[in-house]
């Protein structure tokens, strides 16, 4: 039963060297189509996920502080008609912080979203500009200060790790970032992922990645920080006041149930993982024909869903309930999580296990990929 709904605006509003959504720049956009298509789409979802009211919607994809308010508010009348809202639901927008986006703002938090996640990615100009991003420091902080005339909730993310940086250049960015006010941060180490520009450069010795030493320094520096400043962290990467805690990502986390719609989303729902049309051509194409957008559609096998949840699940400080996962899937826990390194790990300090419970230390959330390959049962990470 879904109680998180996932809207993809594919559309952005320039190009940029940082997104992958080049090819869905448009000068300008047939709101009206749009409108009819998502809802079409939306309505598809509703038919096949169930009456659960929902407790999050989250505006994501291209440059969807863009979108028109008034077509926000019709997608979340539509939402609320179909599903309900739980009382207090979240309703977060991703952006950009661009004065522009920003001038946006008072529109969107008055079609009914509530909470809104920036991209500042860095309080630097010189880093901005190596990352790639079309704002600058002041740009983003002002978009920060509009969005916190707007919106309940906001959040903002930096990046961190970065080739070179020290303790203290990062001890002084961070601290500038936790007197800013906010009550979530997402504190993401820098990652080379293969086939992107970093990638080549780092090939090329244009540049060399912080050593992984150097990187756990600045890490638990990072979680040293935050829990004094009252904003510990929740999961690997994110940081919130207690109540805080961005509901929608928790979905996710948690492994439940949530409905994607519009180019390119992604959804669970009843087992089943579904992929929408990438291109809004295609998308819009699917709609007329079929009243959803989906291209994909498959029912993942148990084995499966279970090595996700684990997957999903260990990133978060609270860890997960082995008991309900066993009640869920059918899968006995020592078919789910290896029992020996599950005991090895604790006695070194990097797992906890209470109970029903197991999840990872603090010391061990820097090394919580080799921790996940130990932990999830061979059978399951074989899936």
């Amino acid at each position: 039963m879904a109680r998180a709904l996932y809207i993809h605006w594919p559309f952005c509003a320039k190009k940029c060297p940082y997104c992958d959504f080049n090819s869905h720049v448009r000068a300008s956009v047939d709101v009206k189509a749009w409108r009819d298509a998502l809802i079409a789409d939306m309505r598809a979802e509703h038919a096949a996920s169930g009456e659960q009211r929902l407790a999050s919607i989250f505006f994501g994809g291209g440059t969807p502080s863009l979108m028109p308010p008034a077509l926000a508010n019709k997608l979340l009348d539509e939402a609320e008609r179909l599903w309900g809202f739980e009382s207090g639901i979240e309703i977060t927008l991703e952006a950009n912080p661009s004065s522009v986006e920003a001038a946006n703002f008072d529109g969107l938090a008055r079609a009914g979203v509530n909470r809104v996640s920036l991209g500042v990615q860095s309080l630097d100009d010189e880093t901005l500009g190596w990352l790639g991003r079309l704002h600058d420091a002041r740009e983003g902080l002002g978009a920060l200060e509009t969005a916190q005339a707007n919106f309940h909730r906001v959040s903002f993310d930096l990046i961190y790790a970065l080739p070179g940086q020290s303790p203290d250049q990062w001890e002084a960015q961070l601290d500038h970032a936790l007197r800013l006010g906010t009550s979530h941060l997402s504190l993401y180490q820098l990652t080379i992922e293969p086939g992107t520009r970093f990638a080549t450069d780092v090939r090329r010795g244009v540049f060399a990645p912080l050593d992984d030493d150097k990187a756990a320094e600045l890490y638990d520096l990072t979680q040293a920080l935050t829990a004094d400043a009252g904003l510990p962290a929740y999961e690997i990467s994110n940081h919130a006041r207690p109540g805080e805690e961005s509901r929608h990502n928790l979905t996710y986390w948690r492994y439940q149930d949530y409905c994607g719609i519009g180019p390119g989303a992604h959804g669970r729902r009843g087992g089943f993982a579904t992929v929408r049309h990438k291109k809004p051509e295609n998308f819009l194409k699917a709609v007329t024909e079929k009243r959803h957008g989906i291209a994909e559609q498959s029912h993942l096998p148990v084995d499966e869903q279970a090595s996700e949840a684990l997957l999903m699940g260990l990133r978060l400080v609270e860890g997960i309930d082995l008991a309900a996962l066993e009640a869920r899937f059918g899968i006995p826990r020592c078919s789910m999580v290896s029992e020996a390194a599950l005991a090895r790990y604790a006695d070194l300090g990097f797992v906890w296990r209470r109970g029903d419970r197991i999840g990872v230390e603090p010391k061990g959330m820097g090394v919580l990929n080799a921790l996940i390959e130990a932990l999830v049962a061979d059978e399951l990470m074989a899936t």
